[in-house]
């Protein structure tokens, strides 16, 4: 059985037995700040050959989201509120939810937009200045793109040799499992050149991509001038600052700053670590996203937010909203903690 499969039907469990709702008592947080990256129509319902169907979500969904919390008795906040509330400035009875977006995409202004004013709903984009200005590797979708056509694949990476064959969908995904971790473990110079050379032989625009997908910086400022949105920084070039250098990873944090303050003419508050897990973003990061002036920085560590990580700002988790578990029932579960708990070890705080 597939991972998503395995997780879904863990996930039906807890929530038809009753289990999340009697255990939420003990593994509920302070909150939640809850992850996105696409919402458009059709988001996650990609057929045939999608592997990035799990990064979209449907505007309907999104606004079912938000009803839940609210109905649960959940504030909706801003990432300034999540700071003080957990530092104790801004102290409060009821959970809060928060809602993020990672890249700067222009669904997030044509669809997300809409359902967030509706329900006058807060939320923050994290903005990578590359994405913005059209010009960044967005790796992932250029691998889907020329694996989606070709019907066979040679090639190499970090010295292990590939032929796949990819005619059907079938073997395409295949195919994507085969390479796209072998690809996002590579250095990040590596990892560009290396799609570079493998989209560019075979015809993939990998800066078209950006281009089509992305805000440009009039549409950041314009969806920045609305009093909901807070934008946040994301490094320059989406790297996965893990693996670079002290001082180039500082540069990839204070840089996207700056240009984001250039061009929007404010400098953000608030920083997502690109693809967030314990590889990409461990301790050293945490210390340099504080040393780069940011209030909090989230990680895509799954959890609940709960009074301890007023210590680690810097390292805050989030709850995924994933295409492939488009259910309320899936997000019950986890609002209730008990998945997220199983998932960590029983720990509140994965902060190392």
């Amino acid at each position: 059985m597939a991972k998503s499969a395995i997780l879904r039907t863990s996930l039906d469990v807890l929530y038809y037995t009753g289990a999340s709702q009697v255990l939420r008592g003990i593994f509920g947080g302070r909150g939640a700040i809850f992850m996105l990256h696409h919402v458009r129509p059709g988001g996650g319902s990609g057929r045939g050959f999608a592997p990035n169907a799990g990064l979209e979500v449907t505007p309907e969904f999104l606004d079912q989201v938000i009803a839940l919390v609210k109905s649960r008795g959940f504030d909706l906040v801003g990432l300034d509120e999540v700071a003080g509330r957990l530092g104790g400035q801004m102290p409060a009875a009821r959970p809060f939810a928060a809602f993020t977006l990672d890249d700067g995409y222009r669904d997030n202004l044509v669809h997300a937009l809409p359902v967030f004013r509706r329900n006058r709903c807060p939320f923050t984009i994290y903005v990578a200045p590359a994405i913005a200005d059209g010009t960044c590797e967005l790796w992932w979708r250029g691998l889907e793109a020329a694996i989606a056509g070709e019907t066979r694949i040679e090639t190499a990476v970090a010295g292990d040799q590939f032929a796949l064959d990819t005619a059907s969908d079938a073997q395409k995904q295949q195919a994507w499992q085969q390479l796209y971790w072998p690809v996002r473990q590579l250095e990040p110079h590596r990892q560009r050149q290396w799609i570079r050379d493998f989209c560019g032989s075979r015809g993939v625009n990998l800066e078209a991509i950006c281009r089509a997908a992305a805000m440009t910086w009039d549409e950041l400022r314009f969806i920045a001038s609305d009093p909901l949105c807070t934008i946040g920084a994301h490094t320059i070039n989406h790297y996965a600052v893990g693996q670079l250098s002290d001082t180039e990873a500082l540069a990839e944090l204070t840089g996207s700053a700056e240009r984001i303050a250039d061009e929007l003419g404010r400098r953000p508050r608030h920083f997502a670590y690109p693809y967030g897990d314990a590889d990409s973003a461990g301790r050293r990061d945490f210390r340099l996203a504080a040393e780069a002036g940011f209030v909090t920085a989230v990680t895509t560590r799954k959890g609940l937010v709960f009074d301890a990580h007023g210590e680690h700002l810097m390292a805050l988790p989030r709850v995924s909203l994933s295409g492939e578990y488009q259910k309320l029932r899936y997000v019950e579960v986890l609002l209730s903690g008990t998945a997220l708990a199983l998932i960590n070890g029983f720990r509140r705080l994965n902060v190392a």
